[in-house]
């Protein structure tokens, strides 16, 4: 079954360029901003959107992300509000893909079956679940793929070429590369690395690769972009959130655009490295 990853991948092919990927935390700073957030990033120049699952122990995720979990647990938010806010976004957008990013222990406290079937009810594409390893899927992977979600993996720099087709086997949608060890946010990639990266995951699979962790300007962004298939740019946005906020953490007239207008730029660079190859 062609999902709309794989339909917004093979478009990307066909413009020739990169995509952009961009990851907000659900209910973060609160339910309603988050979700005026996530409808304007599609017109801002996101291709794809991660969709953060809150949680109260993220330990893959820096200081950024850990602090847009509490904020938006603080707000109220729990994993039927996170399906809620994917259903309205899809009253107006059908197109956009969307992937559902987090740990396992709050899918597995909602109930998997329940969890698969609410979510793509609601109009999820796919999953990222950071501490499921391929050793384990049997518990979400297989399951999500059987009822038509992308489950996607994430390989690192130290996943080397005997782990790597463990990893791959029953990954779809796109592959995430990690460009730097460690958590999110905390260190900028090194784009000769990651390019050869990129390079060798592709000797072993035919799916885009998506290269994330550290992207934090256009710059960046654009350097990234001219060796992989999608940029993704998540620690960045969440703090344009932050920085947006009120002295009590609420949300201001401020705060969807100043997350818009960074993915504006961050789009621009995305799409200026494939402008500058194509010359």
């Amino acid at each position: 079954m062609t999902t709309r990853i794989d339909r917004r991948f093979a478009a990307l092919a066909a413009e020739g360029r990169a995509g952009l990927v961009t990851f907000i935390t659900a209910g973060d700073p609160d339910p309603a901003a988050s979700l005026a957030i996530l409808r304007a990033l599609p017109a801002a120049g996101a291709d794809v959107i991660e969709l953060g699952m809150p949680f109260t122990d993220p330990m893959a995720d820096g200081p950024a992300i850990q602090a847009s979990s509490q904020r938006a647990l603080k707000a109220g938010q729990t994993m039927r509000k996170t399906v809620e806010i994917v259903r309205a976004f899809r009253r107006d957008d059908d197109r956009t893909p969307i992937v559902l990013m987090g740990y396992y222990n709050p899918i597995y406290v909602y109930g998997v079956e329940r969890f698969l079937g609410d979510a793509i009810a609601a109009g999820v594409d796919g999953l990222i679940v950071v501490d499921l390893p391929p050793e384990e899927d049997d518990e979400l992977c297989l399951p999500a793929l059987r009822a038509g979600l992308n489950f996607i993996r994430l390989a690192t720099p130290t996943t080397d070429d005997r782990r790597l087709p463990a990893v791959l086997a029953n990954t779809s949608g796109f592959v995430y590369y990690v460009s730097i060890t460690g958590i999110t946010g905390m260190a900028m990639p090194d784009t000769g690395r990651v390019a050869d990266a990129v390079a060798r995951i592709k000797r072993h699979t035919a799916l885009p690769v998506a290269v994330g962790f550290g992207v934090r300007t256009p710059e960046q962004a654009r350097a990234i972009a001219t060796g992989a298939d999608a940029v993704v740019v998540g620690s960045a946005l969440v703090d344009a959130v932050r920085q947006s906020l009120d002295a009590g953490a609420k949300a201001t007239p401020r705060t969807v655009t100043a997350v818009t207008d960074l993915v504006a730029r961050l789009a621009d660079g995305v799409r200026a490295a494939r402008r500058q190859a194509a010359e």
